[in-house]
């Protein structure tokens, strides 16, 4: 399979590229920090005897996504597997003491980024008549929290998509699958809190979170399921973890 990653440079994103380089797949990663992606793309291609293709581009940016997406050769616009994992939390507000800045990073990202990309390599899968969009949603996008306000709309957005997705991309045999974690430790809190790692570490003081392999070991399962089968999608939580904001501390 020739597998494309967004927000491959870190997290669930690099243990997705990972996983799939060690089982014989060839990657196109994508991310922000090329030199980051450099480094991946070289352990990658040495312990893997893989190809890998790097793109660096902001995923944010319409121009930049197309412009990413049409430089590929053409022996890898053929894509198979499209994860959707590049995403982000800004911020913990309640809505009237939100920032600006913050909502529209996660909108931009979150929800404009997924769309942007996911328009472009659906329309290299149809002429094929097969590939399969997986989509990196959340416990966010399932319910809402204290202060999660624009975060959680923005993964409630990717679980509606999800499932439009799969509606109009059906008659092109595209198979679509969410995937939505509940608490996983990344650099995902320290985003949120804007480097204040402290504030990060508090998050899963006490408790056993997800690791970025766990969400990449059932990305990859949903993604090599028999052709005759479609995961919809998946909610993933740590066993002390039952809600957003029920968790078992010690």
């Amino acid at each position: 399979m020739l597998v494309l990653i967004t927000g491959a440079t870190a997290g669930i994103g690099k243990s997705c590229a990972e996983i799939f380089a060690s089982n014989g797949h060839s990657l196109i990663l994508c991310g922000r920090r090329k030199e980051r992606l450099d480094a991946l793309k070289l352990e990658l291609e040495n312990n893997h005897k893989v190809e890998v293709h790097v793109l660096c581009f902001d995923i944010q940016k319409h121009s930049e996504v197309e412009t990413a997406i049409r430089s590929l050769p053409a022996e890898l616009k053929h894509i198979d597997v499209l994860i959707n994992n590049a995403g982000l939390a800004a911020g913990l507000s309640s809505i009237q003491e939100g920032k600006l800045e913050h909502w529209e990073q996660m909108i931009d990202t979150n929800i404009k980024g997924l769309l942007y990309i996911s328009k472009m390599v659906a329309n290299l899968m149809i002429p094929n008549k097969k590939g399969h969009i997986i989509n990196l949603g959340s416990i966010a996008g399932k319910e809402v929290y204290a202060n999660g306000n624009v975060y959680c709309a923005t993964k409630h957005a990717v679980d509606a998509l999800n499932k439009a997705m799969r509606i109009d991309l059906l008659q092109h045999q595209i198979k679509v699958t969410a995937i939505h974690p509940g608490m996983v430790e990344t650099e995902f809190s320290i985003v949120r809190f804007d480097g204040d790692e402290a504030r990060a570490k508090k998050v899963y003081q006490g408790m056993q979170p997800l690791n970025p392999e766990d969400v990449a070991e059932t990305i990859y399962w949903a993604a090599t399921r028999p052709a005759h089968v479609n995961i919809n999608e998946l909610t993933i939580m740590p066993s002390v973890q039952a809600t957003a904001t029920q968790v078992i501390r010690h």
